[in-house]
């Protein structure tokens, strides 16, 4: 499949970055079947305060992410572990505000497998380098569900800062549940600390 038009921001280009044993490149098709295993595998898709498209909606989910690049809404990522050559996850820019420079860093799944091995962190490194120190983002968000818990901690562990919470924030059709958003920041003077404190975590998991 055609990458998107290089006409789109710089905001919602996915430029392939690597760092730590992984690499973040322009999601495609082309990590359909990938996606769909990690997901099948560690049953994702049946997390009920998360929204992880199913193995057999994976190549619509990449479809609308791809469209929602081409409007200039989202940068959409493969991650990949370098160890394997194989797509492990997907993370994305969303909400692009680029007049106001700020993204969000979210829809995010991850192998289950791979969990706890510093891809995650690695990821996060890169989203945030370079939102920080080529996109000059005044402040980059993260969003999550009240009830993901172990959600709420990562973000707090990467230094960002908790901003509020909107109640009744969204409606869950498939579940019937109301959704309370949390929303955490980080801005560009937080940015040395978390990228020291990521580092450190990197290092402990043998990857720098």
């Amino acid at each position: 499949m055609a990458l998107p038009s290089s006409k789109i921001s710089s905001y919602a280009q996915a430029p392939t970055m690597e760092y730590a044993g992984v690499r973040l490149e322009q999601l495609s098709l082309d990590h359909a079947q990938d996606l769909a295993e990690i997901v099948s595998a560690g049953r994702l898709d049946e997390i009920w305060y998360t929204s992880i498209p199913s193995a057999q909606d994976m190549a619509s989910d990449i479809k609308k992410r791809l469209a929602l690049q081409e409007s200039g809404a989202m940068a959409p990522f493969a991650i990949i572990d370098l160890s394997t050559g194989k797509a492990v996850g997907a993370t994305t820019y969303l909400n692009i505000d680029e007049p106001n420079k700020r993204v969000e860093i979210g829809s995010t799944y991850l192998s289950s497998a791979v969990q706890g091995t510093g891809i995650n962190p690695a990821a996060k490194f890169l989203l945030l380098q370079r939102a920080f120190e080529e996109l000059d983002c005044y402040s980059v968000a993260f969003c999550t569900h009240w009830h993901n818990a172990a959600s709420r901690a990562a973000i707090a562990r990467l230094g960002a800062k908790q901003d509020g919470v909107l109640r009744n924030h969204k409606y869950d059709p498939a579940t019937g549940t109301l959704r309370d958003t949390v929303i955490f920041s980080i801005l560009p003077h937080e940015w040395p600390a978390v990228r020291t404190g990521l580092e450190t975590r990197l290092a402990r998991h043998g990857r720098i």
